[in-house]
């Protein structure tokens, strides 16, 4: 993989990632930025959700299941100090549709545990929670 990021000006950049997609990255206004573009933590973010995300519709989809809606809500805590690092991060994924319990929690655990390469390339505690229909799961992940 090849990716390619460019400074713009003042704070922001223009990334290409490796399949021709462009990301704007910028800084907020306060420490000199234009928030023209996302911040380098919040695309980070993204990036595990995405990840996941593909993981369990993966997952899912082999298995013949197929959610009728899927968002995740991630929830970070960070280090005040600098590095400033991600020391805990709690993805609550909500699924909707004709989905057993045990087949979500078995997607959930295999992303988690096995296939997620962005949140194994953290140093960070990641918790997991879900809901199917709207109802909270009650199985520890």
């Amino acid at each position: 993989m090849k990716t390619i990021v460019k400074w713009t000006d003042q704070m922001a950049f223009s990334g290409l990632t490796p399949s021709g997609h462009e990301i704007k990255i910028d800084a907020a206004e306060s420490v000199g930025g234009q928030n023209s573009g996302a911040r380098p933590t919040e695309l980070l973010m993204q990036a595990v959700a995405g990840c996941t995300g593909i993981d369990i519709i993966s997952i899912l989809k082999k298995m013949r299941l197929e959610p009728v809606s899927f968002h995740m809500e991630l929830e970070e805590e960070r280090a005040e100090d600098h590095p400033k690092r991600f020391t805990n991060i709690n993805i609550h994924y909500a699924l909707e549709g004709e989905l057993p319990e045990d087949k979500v929690i078995r997607a959930i655990k295999l992303s988690k545990d096995k296939y997620c390469s962005v949140s194994h390339t953290l140093n960070a505690t990641i918790e997991v929670s879900y809901s199917i229909n709207g109802s909270k799961g009650e199985k520890t992940i």
